[in-house]
């Protein structure tokens, strides 16, 4: 028995190479993805392209016919039922497949949208939010729906539909040449389908380049100062709206200008297509002239031919739309994404449970970490630690490391060298999401949920006297009743003060102390208010947090000074720890910048800084 193409590897190989090659383009990948959004839709829509591309062809049969009986006298009622048969359903498909491409387009665009969030809120760590490269993936891949270089996926599909049917015509048209010889649907169909691939590839161009990606981030990013409420009140004070129309103009211009730079059409390339396309259709249609002229062909079979010839050019053109490239390329890049950012964001989870309070002590011993691509380490040989229980302030220079302290005991980054040990155990063997449960935190950078304040200091849920004891303790009790929407975008929706805000987030961990959490970290957590509301709010947080272990990073030292103890970071490394006391008659760093922050309050007449 003669060796198969499968049995042959020798011969096989070519053409596995090619269906790599298929595979790998980013069309290829965009219709992969259709089924996924919505099977049936799909399997209409791709039907809809079939019926739709065929008709044409139809058409070209029908209406020659009818002229063939006219010619010869014979009967008009089939050809002209069947003419008109196929002109209805030609109008009838057209607006159907149009409401199918933007159902479909809909699906296909909460489908992407599934797999971003997927991709980025299911990694446990952060890595893969801060890295600019993952950043400009996910410009690019959120396009689909910002619209910045591409139409919306709803408009989008019915640009791909038109396309498709268009190559499916073309090919259809080309077919009936069989009829009339075998050479010419070779002849005229390989000319329209070579100046088809050199449009196609004319249109290729890579949307990765750092040019390209800064572009469309610029683009994006000045897209939503211009739509989104918090810039509204700089941009109408400093009177700059022209400003952001323009900065968004030429970034979307400059888009443009890059793609038409990597996608004109080269002249040589231009010359040899028309070229082959002149001596292919021509020859054919000098052929069928010849035919006609002596006879071979009647009048509607020379019709028909000849409307094929013509009708054959579809092929050059169908497929190619210029809302395709952008919407495969945002496809195949949220495809992309789901396994780059999980391998990004990936931290090591042991299998010990967290359970129970901290008894002994959180130390960071000898812990080494920087932020990939910012330079030098932030944490050098850092060792710290922090008594269960007790309360400590972290204060130092902007960029000494205190918000990466607490990323690192929460346990959204690792150490690269040394380990984060709670009562000894590195928090790498613990189960993350147990130890997350056993700690709380309030960031400078909380988020404003547009949701009921219920579900703001308790989104996954908790009794109303849980919430309500915890608004208490914040001195947020009177801000809203529990059910009311904290945004104005909503019916009987409010809105809150910087300060109220900050409240309800003090209330969220403190809701979470409640259920059991027994580690509380403060990040800048009252930012937004003065002196006075910051040591008051700060003062009921110690209260309701007695007996947890509570993390203080603050500038402000009459905050900062009700801390049991106070540590002092410099260039990765703790240069100072002690009392307020203690620090103070130490004369050393901590004095001269509470001695700053004081003298700064008593020229301007207050003594927050110092009751």
């Amino acid at each position: 028995m003669p060796p198969t193409l499968r049995d042959d590897p020798v011969r096989a190989a070519p053409r596995a190479g090619v269906l790599r090659s298929l595979r790998a383009r980013e069309e290829w990948k965009f219709f992969a993805v259709l089924p996924r959004a919505s099977r049936g839709l799909c399997a209409t829509w791709w039907a809809l392209v079939v019926v739709r591309g065929a008709l044409p062809a139809m058409a070209t049969v029908t209406v020659a016919h009818l002229v063939g009986a006219v010619e010869h006298g014979a009967s008009l009622w089939s050809p002209l039922i069947a003419v008109g048969v196929v002109f209805v359903t030609l109008q009838a498909l057209a607006p159907l497949h149009t409401e199918v491409s933007a159902n479909l387009g809909d699906r296909l665009a909460l489908w992407l949208h599934d797999r971003l969030l997927i991709a980025t809120t299911g990694p446990p760590g952060m890595r893969h939010l801060e890295s600019r490269e993952m950043a400009d993936q996910l410009t690019s891949a959120r396009d689909f729906d910002l619209g910045i270089a591409g139409p919306p996926m709803n408009l989008t599909m019915g640009f791909v539909a038109g396309g498709l049917v268009e190559a499916v015509a073309g090919v259809g048209q080309a077919a009936l040449l069989a009829a009339y010889a075998w050479w010419a649907p070779l002849l005229v169909g390989g000319a329209w389908a070579a100046t088809h691939w050199l449009l196609r590839e004319s249109s290729r161009w890579d949307r990765h380049t750092g040019e390209a990606l800064d572009a469309q981030r610029r683009a994006e990013y000045t897209y939503r100062l211009a739509v989104d409420a918090p810039a509204a009140k700089e941009i109408r004070l400093f009177g700059l709206s022209e400003w952001t129309v323009g900065q968004f103009s030429a970034a979307r211009r400059h888009l443009v200008d890059l793609r038409w730079r990597e996608t004109r059409l080269r002249q040589r390339p231009l010359r040899w297509a028309v070229a082959l396309l002149v001596v292919a259709n021509g020859v054919t249609l000098w052929a069928l002239a010849r035919d006609a002229a002596s006879g071979a062909l009647d009048l509607g079979q020379t019709l028909l031919f000849a409307q094929a010839v013509i009708g054959s050019s579809a092929l050059a053109f169908g497929g190619l739309n210029w809302a395709l490239p952008q919407a495969a390329h945002s496809a195949a890049t949220v495809l992309a994404l789901g396994p780059q950012m999980a391998d990004r964001g990936r931290i090591g989870s042991g299998t010990v449970p967290a359970d129970g309070a901290v008894r002994a002590a959180i130390r960071f011993r000898d812990v080494g970490f920087g932020y990939p691509g910012d330079g030098g380490p932030v944490f050098d040989g850092l060792d710290l630690e922090i008594p269960a229980g007790a309360s400590l302030a972290v204060v130092g220079l902007n960029g000494a490391g205190k918000t990466t302290l607490a990323k690192l005991l929460c346990g959204l980054y690792t150490p690269a060298r040394g380990a984060v040990e709670i009562d000894g155990a590195d928090l790498r063997g613990l189960d993350l999401e147990s130890w997350r449960r056993r700690i709380t935190a309030v960031f400078q950078d909380f988020i404003r949920y547009e949701l009921p304040l219920r579900e703001n200091v308790a989104p996954l849920g908790a009794p109303d006297e849980v919430i309500a004891a915890a608004l208490a303790d914040a001195g947020a009790g009177q801000v809203s009743d529990l059910d009311t929407v904290l945004s104005r975008g909503y019916d009987g929706g409010t809105d809150l003060s910087g300060g109220q805000w900050q409240r309800v987030a003090v209330a969220r961990a403190l809701a979470a102390v409640r259920q059991g959490a027994d580690v509380v970290v403060l990040d800048e957590p009252t930012a937004q208010m003065d002196v006075r509301g910051e040591a008051e709010i700060f003062a009921r947080i110690l209260r309701a947090t007695q007996g947890c272990t509570t993390v203080l990073i603050s500038h402000r030292f009459s905050t900062v000074r009700h801390a049991d103890r106070i540590c002092v970071l410099e260039k990765g490394k703790v240069i100072e720890l002690g009392t307020h006391d203690e620090l103070m008659a130490l004369d050393g760093r901590y004095r001269e910048m509470f001695d700053l922050q004081a003298s700064r309050f008593v020229h301007e007449g207050s003594d927050a800084v110092v009751e």
